[in-house]
């Protein structure tokens, strides 16, 4: 499209012809000379991606011609001009040269290279790393966004926020500021972040909050993150955690039963850890505590009903009312031996139990369901004396003895040592079946220790119903040490009954340490002195037993 003057000439006009031509020359000539700022055309055509201003001699659908006074127009695409208030005749333009002459003999121009330099050189003359800039999000591209901040800016994925963010295209079309992080001249790239800011803007008001914030205050905060422990909420730009135990009075077995992301909780701030910048806030507390004047509403004694919440193997806790849960501790589920709680009780079921004990502080109430029962334990000397015999179901063997059921709670021991007939029995199962009934004789009664001892009636030598003839003076007793004093040690007897060694009876040699001669936990063999009717307790000796004798006979019931 290059242009030329007209050549209309003939023999008659030539002169004229020739002073239209020269002034054409030179009016070329200036125009080369002093083109914006006096650039020779050969500086010109050696200084391919100098920037030029222009003016815009001719439109057309799709190019505009622009004349930079060069010996041709270039041709630039009107998909270049972002600003279509450029596109007019005469308006002038900054365009980059790319090259002098192509093979056409056209200059080459264009203005989005031009607009990118001037932008790049902005960048280098008003920027640096660590600068804050305004930018529009353009696009997504891989790896993170692109943004316009004069020149194409990077923004990684990971700078766009201080959160995770699961969708960048969100962020297309938006303007921010941004921090930049890194200018490469030679590749001419920027690389941005908009984290570093809203970190440096979440520290700032962490700050300005702890200073001003004071516990329990009334905060609004907005459900941030939810978690097994607890949920995170965004109060003011800092992150605060609402403990689960401090959602509500009555137990929560995971936060997302009451809240979801995005809520608006009002709390109530409960601690601040200024040292590490650590703030714990509570939304029960904006409610009256019910442990309040509990101890007036549940007197211990007190029959109440409540709902099983939660079955461990310790127990099973009961709601009672809302916000207030005891615990009925496995012990105080039946006078039984329980195994299992949930076997007793069903979690959404309703039981009635006894208050056993309360502590407000910790907000513990304590409660039984056996004390509603009759405590079998009770009348125990009266309905089970000495020398009776009973039928009684094996509920369970170990290595020292069978636990037989007299009634439901009320258990009580055959020790290995009355079984067999004088034979050597290496355990009850030889001779017992766990579930078979059989036919007990009471040995010994202990209602305060609980304890009852019984023997076979055809296992063991019952000739009377009397502790003196069972236990007589001179007789060989089993039993374990359980407590070692200054002066002598005391046996649990195998067959019932509480014995003591005194210190002069633990040798025939004399001691001078109870320790010396016995040890806590020792099974052994000792020789009844005397019995003392009222208390029960036998007066043992070791004296004349042999070492031998008192090891073989102690090793027969290891576990006993």
């Amino acid at each position: 499209m290059s242009r030329k003057p007209e050549n209309n000439w003939d023999a008659s006009n030539a002169l004229d012809n020739v002073d239209v031509l020269a002034h054409e020359a030179q009016k070329f000539k200036e125009l080369v000379d002093g083109c914006e700022g006096g650039t020779s055309s050969d500086e010109l055509v050696a200084s391919s991606g100098t920037v030029l201003k222009g003016k815009i001699v001719e439109l057309t659908k799709d190019y505009v011609a622009v004349d930079v006074g060069l010996k041709s127009e270039g041709l630039i695409s009107v998909s270049e001009f972002y600003d279509p208030s450029e596109l007019r005749l005469g308006g002038e333009i900054e365009v980059l040269l790319e090259q002098a002459e192509d093979e056409k003999g056209q200059i080459v121009l264009s203005r989005q290279k031009a607009r990118k330099q001037r932008q790049w050189e902005y960048i280098l003359r008003n920027c640096s790393e660590g600068s804050i800039v305004k930018g529009l999000v353009l696009r997504r591209v891989k790896g993170g966004l692109m943004v316009d901040i004069g020149v194409e800016a990077f923004l990684p994925g990971s700078q766009v926020d201080n959160k995770r963010v699961k969708e960048l295209d969100s962020y297309v079309g938006k303007t921010f500021e941004f921090k930049i992080l890194k200018i490469n001249q030679e590749r001419q790239n920027v690389v941005i972040s908009r984290r570093e800011l809203l970190e440096a803007e979440r520290i700032q008001k962490r700050g300005e909050m702890l200073e001003t914030i004071q516990e329990g205050a009334l905060r609004t905060g907005v459900v941030k993150n939810i978690t097994d422990f607890g949920v995170f909420l965004d109060l003011d730009g800092i992150d605060v955690l609402l403990h689960i135990t401090d959602m509500s009075w009555k137990r929560v077995r995971h936060p997302s039963e009451m809240v979801k992301i995005g809520d608006v909780l009002e709390v109530v701030v409960l601690t601040i850890d200024h040292s590490k910048g650590r703030v714990a806030v509570g939304l029960k507390q904006r409610e009256k505590s019910p442990w309040e004047e509990i101890e007036d509403r549940y007197p211990v004694g007190t029959k109440v009903t409540g709902r099983v919440t939660n079955t461990t193997s310790y127990g099973a806790f009961m709601e009672i009312e809302p916000g207030i849960e005891g615990l009925v501790h496995v012990s105080e589920m039946s006078w039984s031996a329980v195994a299992d709680p949930s076997k007793i009780v069903s979690r959404g079921e309703f039981r009635d139990a006894v208050v056993l004990s309360i502590n407000k502080e910790e907000g513990k109430i304590s409660l039984s369901m056996k004390q509603l029962e009759r405590n079998p334990w009770e009348n125990v000397e009266t309905n089970y004396p000495v020398g009776s015999v009973f039928q009684a179901e094996i509920r369970s063997l170990t290595s020292y003895g069978a636990f037989v059921e007299l009634e439901p709670g009320l258990e009580g021991l055959i020790h290995i040592s009355s079984l067999g007939g004088g034979k050597r029995v290496s355990h009850p199962s030889e001779i017992l079946k766990k579930g078979a009934m059989v036919e007990c004789a009471v040995l010994f009664v202990d209602k305060d220790s609980r304890k009852i001892t019984l023997a076979l009636k055809d296992g063991a030598d019952v000739t009377s119903h009397d502790l003196e003839t069972l236990y007589a003076p001179g007789q060989l007793v089993e039993g374990v040490v359980t407590k070692v004093s200054s002066f002598g040690a005391f046996l649990d007897l195998y067959k019932g009954g509480e014995g003591l060694i005194h210190i002069n009876e633990l040798s025939d040699r004399p001691v001078g340490r109870v320790e010396d001669a016995i040890e806590l936990g020792e099974r052994v063999t000792a020789k009844v002195l005397s019995l003392d009717s009222e208390s029960k307790k036998f007066n043992l000796s070791l004296k004349g037993l042999e070492p031998s004798e008192r090891v073989l006979h102690s090793s027969a019931h290891q576990g006993g």
